[in-house]
């Protein structure tokens, strides 16, 4: 018996599933779904097969001649939920499981008609990553097991599903309309993902379309219309697009994340709509994934800086082909800024500040942060630094050729880069990001003309004609770096001066908020407390919690604000903030 990924009961000396045939009711009275799963094994076998399963109520488990097959379901564990374990009679190839998920399944968000845009109905959507899958699909939940399937979605007739997989047909049956998909590509079960609501698409050109509420549809499409641009410079940097099609959706506020990789259909943050597109950055990090995550994915939780290492840096190139080095610089600074506090929220856990992290008895999502992101997109700029960019871009590729449609360890990158780029390795000392904490003192730093005046005007309050060219991406730097014993002058002065308070773009607002909160601004209390109730973010939700949470002044008002607004949150982003109140 081998387990390799801590958070599966999947045993490598079990058959593993080749695909999935999905078939479930939207129930938005009960906040269930009732399903049932088909798992085609890869070969007949016999004996125990064990699923991973999270708050899921089976009704039985029958092969493909509807005969019933003994089962187990297990008391659940701290994280990883219940085993379930179906015995297997010989000769075995398929079986189905027919279930309902549980009102509080933890991959689903059940919104009323008042939490979306247009207040007339409801909404559904799931969110998988890390391991969450396991509670709306009993599965193989790790991303070492990849599943081609095909899914049907039964919904009220006024509402659309959609899913991240090819469109094949919708039927409306009375009152209900069945939405079929299929995804013949073999992903990773954390990119299960879909959506119920009222939903319309805009195309955005020949292999793009965006959906959201009709009442965002057009300010979603205008933000995102230079998706196909990205997708061209992407391809020309990393090759052919092995998805068909990129499409987005643009998710209710309470999405927790700023974007979701899910192949064919990548989830968006409405905060990325900003008016002036200044935040579509994200937009190129999900559409990297396309090729490092999604074509070749880390095989637990464990090596997460494959997945995300590797997206930061092919988005920094992305952005660095379409607008220039200076811009990719500023990013990078903004990236090792966001590191550095990664670092310091982490310093009682420094095991967790490498990047081949060791997580048996960890939620993945307790120790998710920008460590894998930012280190790991270090240390493959120091590769690159030491290779060369042309040999680096052809290692690249090799390896994204290599790994197509798998998944991999850290030690089996370690073993493909020394035999394709020998010494380098050694050269950038790339233990010391592996398996050692903090950043070594030799890693690459952003230098740009933009860069060094920023850094000028540090903790000054610049003139308007210092500021006029600047970018969000600068103004967040400046907001960062503000000294912790800034006066409150300073913060009137900037708000006078810049209406900070009232910007539009999300990643601006909350670092001055952050930074007008710690240095007693009393006008930021105001805009906190109600931007608390607009998103869902987590990237937004943390540091402001944590920045009233840790004042004494403000601690009562945090926790009255995520006692008002908790219910708006998806369960990820509730249980962030619920950890971070309860260290206050």
């Amino acid at each position: 018996m081998a387990r390799l990924d801590p958070h599966s009961y999947n045993d490598s000396t079990q058959p593993e599933t080749e695909t999935l045939d999905w078939k479930a009711r939207v129930d938005f009275r009960t906040q269930r779904l009732h399903a049932e799963a088909t798992l085609t094994l890869k070969e007949a076998s016999a004996g125990p097969l064990d699923l991973d399963t999270r708050d899921l109520e089976i009704r039985g488990v029958v092969d493909p001649r509807g005969r019933p097959l003994p089962y187990m379901l297990s008391p659940p564990e701290p994280i990883l939920g219940s085993r379930l374990r179906v015995e297997l009679p010989p000769g075995l190839k398929q079986l189905t499981v027919r279930y309902r998920t549980s009102p509080g399944a933890s991959a689903l968000q059940w919104l009323t008609p008042s939490q979306t845009a247009g207040g007339q109905h409801p909404f559904l959507y799931s969110q998988c990553q890390a391991i969450h899958a396991r509670s709306v699909v009993p599965l193989q939940d790790t991303p070492r097991i990849r599943i081609r399937y095909r899914a049907s979605l039964r919904v009220p007739k006024a509402l659309k599903a959609v899913m991240a997989a090819s469109f094949v047909r919708r039927e409306e049956l009375g009152v209900e309309a069945e939405e079929h998909y299929e995804m013949p590509q073999p992903v990773p079960p954390y990119l299960l993902a879909f959506a119920v609501g009222s939903l319309a698409p805009k195309e955005l050109g020949p292999r793009s379309r965006v959906w959201a509420e009709p009442e965002l549809l057009e300010e979603a499409a205008d933000e995102f219309s230079g998706v196909d641009d990205m997708l061209r410079a992407a391809e020309a940097l990393f090759g052919p697009y092995d998805w068909e099609r990129f499409d987005l959706l643009t998710m209710p506020p309470s999405f927790p994340y700023g974007g979701m990789e899910n192949p064919r259909l990548t989830f968006l943050t409405p905060t990325l709509i900003a008016g002036d597109k200044s935040l579509v950055n994200v937009v190129a990090h999900e559409l990297a994934h396309s090729w490092t995550g999604n074509l070749v994915t880390n095989a637990s939780a464990e090596h997460f800086w494959l997945n995300e290492g590797f997206t930061v840096f092919a988005e920094r190139r992305i952005l660095e082909a379409l607008a220039g080095p200076e811009v990719s610089a500023l990013h990078a600074a903004l990236g090792r800024r966001s590191l550095e506090e990664a670092l310091h929220h982490f310093r009682a856990h420094p095991n967790l500040t490498a990047l081949r992290t060791h997580l048996a008895g960890v939620d993945p999502d307790e120790a998710f942060s920008q460590i894998p992101y930012e280190k790991g997109y270090l240390l493959l700029r120091a590769m690159e630094d030491a290779a060369g960019r042309p040999a680096f871009d052809e290692f690249l590729r090799r390896y994204l050729a290599t790994y197509r449609f798998r998944a991999l360890t850290t030690e089996e990158f370690v073993a493909f880069a020394d035999r394709e780029l020998p010494g380098v390795l050694a050269k950038v000392d790339a233990d010391a990001y592996l398996n050692k904490p903090g950043v070594p003192p030799g890693a690459p730093s952003p230098r740009s003309a933009r860069l060094e005046a920023l850094v000028r005007v540090r903790g000054v309050v610049p003139t308007a004609d210092m500021v006029k060219d600047w970018t969000p991406t600068e103004w967040q730097l400046y907001l960062e770096w503000l000294p912790s014993d800034t006066l409150r002058d300073t913060f009137r002065m900037l708000d006078e001066h810049f209406s900070l308070t009232k910007s539009r773009n999300s990643e601006v607002l909350v670092s001055w908020l952050v930074a007008a909160l710690r240095g007693g601004w009393e006008p930021a209390v105001a805009r906190t407390e109600s931007f608390l109730s607009e998103v869902g973010r987590m990237k937004y939700l943390k540091p402001l919690y944590g920045v009233l949470s840790t004042s004494r002044e403000y601690r009562g008002l945090a926790r009255a604000l995520f006692k008002k607004n908790a219910e708006r949150y998806h369960p990820i982003a509730r249980q962030g903030v619920e950890l971070i109140l309860s260290r206050a």
